[in-house]
């Protein structure tokens, strides 16, 4: 692709559920500068009449004329925003033709898939990342910031909670298209651990429960977990589907604490209360665009030829501590995990800020959450 800053990456946007029509799908707008919306792939004929019109986009479609769109639509790259079980033969498809794969999180439901999806984007020499929003968010980033300045001390404890109630009928609440609290919200936590402590865990345990109502089916409504990482540190969260909202997380050195609250979500404003030697500071990082900033960069590393920082290597270091939780919540036993290499984890040169969007209606994408 030709260098220099005129030129934009064309996206085609697989998927047309709330998190696309509230989020991703408005962010185009404060992403002009490199990335352009040029075609919407969705199974649901009334969202691609009701999006074409309201983005202005010429090339719409189902699933299975993917590969037609893109060619007609000259997509550069795709982001995939479909159910988890999917995202492999997606990513696959896109690959094939040459063009460059967004994904969201979790990557897939399984190491094998990741595995697959990286050597798929490898062998056709096209650019992977897996939508980590929060490694170009500002909060997020000055979390990273602090504990390598060592104002914390040595990092020790982490602990994360990430709770809402989900909506009856949900796709999070089926194990058919890979549901369940510990897919759907335990990259958050698994990830957050990761990047605060600069390491991969050696060995986890989990707890889950299936959920105390109908709504659930055949999946993990609720799950709680524990990470042992090297020299002594360990993560520990709390994640459910059917629970009261909470977003936050804490991490614990020896010489002081970060509290990050609405550290996990979007659309609200995060804030930090750093405590050290008995004093605390609060610091509010206002509500910004998230996926934005997830565009801007992936553009730019496909413009500049580089390689994202949260690349597939990324996703699939989530996946195989995911794949390993649930195994100890199967077995009820501790799970050791080989040593993993990620080389690169991410720093305040990402730092991407983007005013917030007002979240248009949805068509036919009720929110997950209920309320």
């Amino acid at each position: 692709m030709a260098q220099g800053t005129s030129k934009r990456v064309r996206y085609a946007v697989v998927g047309a559920g709330n998190l696309t029509q509230v989020a991703i799908l408005p962010a185009f707008q404060h992403a002009e500068e490199n990335s352009e919306l040029v075609a919407i792939i969705s199974s649901d004929k009334a969202k691609r009449v009701a999006l074409q019109e309201k983005y202005g986009v010429e090339h719409v479609g189902g699933y299975e004329n993917f590969e037609q769109v893109l060619r007609d639509s000259k997509a550069d790259a795709v982001y995939i925003v479909l159910p988890n079980t999917m995202h492999r033969s997606f990513t696959e498809r896109a690959a094939r033709l040459g063009v460059h794969v967004l994904c969201e999180k979790p990557m897939a439901t399984s190491v094998e898939d990741c595995e697959a999806m990286i050597r798929a984007t490898n062998e056709n020499d096209v650019k992977l990342m897996v939508a980590y929003r929060l490694h170009f968010e500002e909060a997020n980033l000055r979390a990273i910031e602090l504990v390598r300045s060592g104002k914390l001390g040595d990092p020790l404890v982490f602990t994360g909670t990430l709770t809402q109630q989900v909506r009856e009928g949900d796709i999070r609440t089926r194990v058919d298209v890979g549901g369940g609290a510990l897919l759907d919200e335990g990259p958050y936590p698994v990830n957050a651990a990761r990047y605060l402590f600069r390491d991969e865990p050696r060995e986890v345990f989990a707890f889950t429960a299936g959920g105390r109502d109908g709504r659930f089916h055949g999946v993990d409504a609720s799950a709680f977990a524990l990470m042992r990482f090297p020299n002594g540190r360990v993560a520990q969260f709390a994640i459910s589907h059917e629970a009261s909202a909470v977003s936050s997380y804490r991490l614990v050195g020896t010489e002081g604490d970060l509290l990050v609250k609405h550290g996990f979500g979007y659309g609200t404003d995060i804030q930090h209360e750093l405590t050290v030697g008995g004093e605390t500071e609060t610091r509010t990082f206002k509500n910004s665009d998230q996926f934005a900033p997830e565009l801007v960069y992936f553009s730019t590393c496909v413009l500049e030829d580089r390689d994202p920082e949260p690349n597939g290597i990324e996703g699939l270091a989530d996946v195989r501590i995911i794949v390993a939780l649930q195994e100890s919540a199967r077995t009820g036993k501790p799970v050791k995990l080989a040593p993993f290499e990620k080389p690169k984890r991410p720093t305040m040169e990402q730092l991407i800020v983007r005013p917030p969007v007002e979240p248009p209606e949805p068509v036919n994408a009720p929110a997950p959450a209920e309320g």
